[in-house]
């Protein structure tokens, strides 16, 4: 790649060609192009390198791609945006393999820190050890000087040492909470994991963090995913993480566009917000409401229809009520509001479909675009249901590289052939939106893209892939991340592909993903990100 750098524009607008591409426009009108020029924040022409060389202004600069690849920005459909960025600056336990690196790794981190102060984050994942849940005595003697709270990778259970079990006041007294499990010994004693809605008990202990931790999370957070070629994310969070966006943007600091969920409870509130208000811009956009149905598979709360295979009395669990789910729904649908609501068990799924079927024929028709995130599990009938109702499933490819490691010991062989099943929902006339969930998995799409096209496991024991009849092509992978994300969030008319008029958004790739073999696209390596027509990373 070599480029030509720009020279001021008399008139102030910034231009940007980039030619001898080999371009996936994600537009059906034309598919393919090799070169695309930008004007201001928006795309100016898409078409050959020479159609597009007779246009550019000496006020361009002007890119040679030397045959890579360029596709519209990537979205990532599901993210936890401010969680992600505060875990790049904690303990990195992701990877940690044994226990003892589990211990080590926090040891050497807690040394790093002041005394007294919290440590977060972490994103464990037991089963790298062989599935043993952590306990407090793992940790106790290295975290003497600092309260520890540590969520596993799926944010459904956390491990809280002995000091901040005595912030919480949580003890072999403490009551379980509805939707959430305190584990417990074989005496009573709290171990220190807490599953799901029993997470809030140390979570209200726990300092939240300052207004200059939350800009510099998102700050991080911006740079982290632009060097993945994300553009723009969908953000499952909270009014307060709305309120950093809201900073950032007054501040015109956003160099990635947010469309901000907020908690389904609280529709009457977004609900009068956006009218008073409106629903916001191009960069930060509001009218989204995050709901909950169970919790993971990983941490056996997912609701399913029968039990776990390893837990033969264990069902999962309800994060919410049926009836407080429909209720909110119906409010919020009336309203005009999105619903984006997270189920991962079978039941969670077909409980989620039932509340919209029931929604959209109390309501009466309109284009409301229901969304199901996760969808990791469902019953061979309510497969196509997604796509008879119109319902959106927001899925995750990299977890079922991740998750495919170890579901066949939990929910057995032949249920685990409707997990993560996106080959079905597709072919049952499903909308698929792709993301990440990070902080939970990496905010990558290109990792996202190998996972869906190849489903090889993390563990290496799958090389043709875990479910292989449940995988799709590339480039049903990229409009995943791309026309079919901006659908998701009723975008598609401004980005999502690279079309005349729409955002200038674009991904600069060092080879062509639909044409190498599939196992080489995790080596494929972002070369440049564009937002607005304006370069937010470049490849040393």
């Amino acid at each position: 790649m070599t480029t030509t750098p720009a020279t001021p524009a008399r008139d102030g607008a910034e231009s940007l060609a980039i030619v001898n591409a080999r371009v996936w426009t994600g537009d059906d009108r034309r598919r393919w192009a090799d070169a695309v020029l930008t004007s201001g924040d928006r795309i100016a022409a898409v078409g050959s390198s020479a159609e597009i060389m007779k246009r550019v202004s000496a006020s361009a600069r002007v890119i040679d791609a030397r045959g890579a690849f360029v596709a519209p920005g990537f979205i990532d459909s599901h993210i936890h945006f401010l969680l992600g960025g505060l875990g790049l600056a904690s303990v990195q336990l992701r990877d940690a393999a044994t226990r003892d690196e589990f211990v080590r790794r926090i040891a050497e981190f807690a040394r790093t820190q002041p005394a007294g102060g919290w440590i977060r984050n972490g994103d464990w994942d037991h089963e790298r050890w062989g599935g043993e849940l952590p306990r407090r005595e793992w940790i106790d003697g290295v975290t003497a000087d600092h309260p520890v709270w540590l969520n596993r990778l799926d944010g459904h259970m956390a491990l809280a040492n002995s000091a901040a079990l005595r912030a919480a006041g949580v003890t072999r007294d403490t009551p379980d909470v509805d939707g959430g499990t305190i584990v417990r010994d074989e005496r009573g004693e709290p171990t220190g994991v807490l599953k799901d809605n029993a997470q809030s008990l140390v979570d209200r202990a726990a300092p939240p963090p300052s207004d200059a931790d939350l800009d510099g999370a998102l700050d991080a957070a911006m740079r982290f995913v632009a060097s993945k070629g994300v553009t723009s994310v969908h953000h499952m969070g909270t009014w307060d993480d709305l309120a950093v966006f809201e900073r950032a943007h007054a501040a015109r600091r956003l160099t990635t566009r947010i469309y901000a969920a907020v908690p389904i409870d609280t529709w009457e509130r977004l609900r009068d917000r956006v009218a008073s208000a409106g629903r916001g811009d191009e960069w930060l956009a509001i009218g989204a409401l995050k709901g909950f149905i169970d919790g993971s598979l990983g941490s056996h709360t997912a609701a399913m229809i029968e039990p776990f295979d390893d837990e033969p009395g264990n069902c999962g669990l309800f994060l919410n009520t049926r009836d407080d789910l429909y209720r909110w729904t119906l409010g919020a649908d009336a309203a005009g509001l999105h619903l984006i609501v997270h189920a991962i068990g079978d039941l969670a799924n077909r409980t989620q479909l039932d509340i919209y079927e029931r929604v959209t024929r109390d309501n009466g028709p309109r284009d409301r675009r229901f969304r199901i995130e996760h969808a990791q599990h469902m019953a061979p009938d309510d497969v196509r249901r997604f796509g008879a109702l119109g319902v959106i499933a927001s899925v995750q490819p990299y977890h079922a590289i991740d998750d495919g490691r170890w579901a066949e010991r939990v929910v057995g062989a032949e249920r685990a052939r409707m997990t993560y099943a996106f080959r079905s929902l597709l072919d049952g006339g499903a909308t698929l939106a792709l993301g990440s969930d990070w902080f939970v998995a990496p905010p990558s799409p290109l990792e996202g893209i190998y996972a869906a096209v190849t489903r090889r496991t993390l563990d290496g024991a799958h090389p043709d892939g875990w479910i292989p009849e449940q995988r799709i092509t590339v480039e049903e992978a990229l409009r995943g991340y791309t026309i079919d994300a901006a659908y998701a969030s009723f975008d598609e008319r401004e980005k999502g592909s690279i079309s005349r008029g729409k955002l200038a958004d674009l991904v600069l790739i060092d080879r062509d993903i639909t044409r190498v073999a599939a196992e080489a696209i995790a080596e494929a390596r972002v070369m440049m990100t564009v937002v607005g027509g304006r370069i937010v990373h470049e490849a040393a």
